[in-house]
């Protein structure tokens, strides 16, 4: 972004500078304390409590932790654009080790949110990865303008290596074949949600009746964020046409969340809410409908209809957890005066101040 004074540009570095402390921070407490809450050994069904700055971690599990460290860092942009020229700085560190922290772990304010998130859906000993027993006792389901077009198009890239990294491995048996699968649907499930969202804004009672760029470049997002979701399940068990109109349910998600933020007033300029929450919600049902393995679409009986129910159990656990997390640390910070910025900053631009 450039912003123009007197006949000068300047680069926006306040935002840059922010992305860049984005990865320090996560690199930093996730070493410490984020992957231990995550994924250490030993650990319980909420929480990991092993292998604190990788402390007795197996040289074997280094790749997972750079995986995850990376969705660490991504999930902390996230909330970075959603309060863009808009928080504190003080305010922003002690979120963004909250989110990377607090979704990668660091204790306090300092992180703790995501990590326990992540343990319990990624972890083989979360309460939702194990699932739940069902007759057999056989565990059924695991919960695994241009600088905006060019941001936007390292994303699309990005997410078909995110999405096909997810797999885990790419040496045994099957692999090849998972993560083929895994980006074919990212794509399939991107493109679908992209035409619905740009279609969609042209009525009058989802949009202003325009071709609109980044309504579609946001529905393509959602597709990909929700199949990110599901990829995280088993993508490799959901079947191209699935992919398809789940990118569409995706894109009705997207314009239906967008423009309830905007009647509820909420300051949200790269509709992160819409594209992350709305198409991670969706994500979540969705595997629990598509999946070949337990979903309702092909099996249609009393097991699926559970795992429906699990799905929606996560949801509702996962959002409370961090709606209460989050709400005692943006409180204290908003009563210290730390949270944001008077609107005569926000109005110059951070890099004069």
């Amino acid at each position: 972004m450039l912003v123009s004074k007197s006949g000068k540009y300047f680069i926006t570095t306040n935002i840059l500078i922010k992305n860049l402390l984005d990865a320090f921070v996560s690199g930093v407490f996730y070493w410490l304390f984020g992957y231990s809450f995550g994924y250490g050994v030993p650990g319980n069904a909420f929480i990991g409590y092993g292998n604190f700055a990788h402390y007795e971690l197996p040289s074997s599990l280094l790749s997972s932790w750079i995986f995850q460290y990376v969705f660490a860092a991504t999930a902390a942009t996230i909330v970075s654009g959603a309060v863009a020229e808009r928080c504190d700085f003080v305010a922003y560190l002690v979120y963004s080790s909250a989110i990377t922290v607090f979704k990668n772990g660091i204790p306090l304010c300092s992180g703790f949110i995501y990590p326990v998130v992540s343990h319990w859906a990624w972890d083989p000993q979360g309460w939702l990865a194990k699932g739940f027993e069902y007759q057999d006792g056989n565990t059924t389901l695991t919960i695994k303008y241009l600088l905006a077009a060019l941001g936007a198009f390292i994303l699309l890239f990005g997410f078909l290596a995110f999405n096909g990294a997810s797999q885990g491995s790419i040496a045994s048996k099957g692999d090849g074949i998972a993560i083929s699968i895994a980006i074919k649907n990212t794509i399939v499930a991107g493109s679908s949600g992209a035409f619905t969202t740009m279609i969609m804004n042209k009525t009058k009672w989802f949009g202003d009746r325009k071709w609109s760029f980044l309504i579609t470049l946001n529905g393509c997002l959602t597709g990909m964020v929700l199949n990110e979701v599901s990829v995280c399940s088993g993508c490799n068990q959901i079947e191209t046409y699935a992919a398809f109109i789940m990118g569409m349910a995706g894109g009705v998600a997207y314009m239906i969340t967008t423009r309830a933020m905007l009647k509820l007033k909420v300051d949200d300029p790269l509709d992160a809410t819409a594209v992350h929450y709305g198409g991670g919600i969706w994500g979540v049902i969705a595997v629990a409908i598509f999946s070949n393995d337990v979903g309702i679409l092909y099996n249609w009986d009393k097991r699926s209809g559970l795992v429906l129910l699990w799905q929606l159990a996560g949801i509702g656990a996962i959002a409370a957890w961090t709606a209460v997390t989050c709400l005692i640390m943006f409180y204290t910070l908003k009563k210290l005066r730390l949270l944001r910025v008077p609107f005569a900053y926000e109005y110059k631009g951070f890099n004069f101040i």
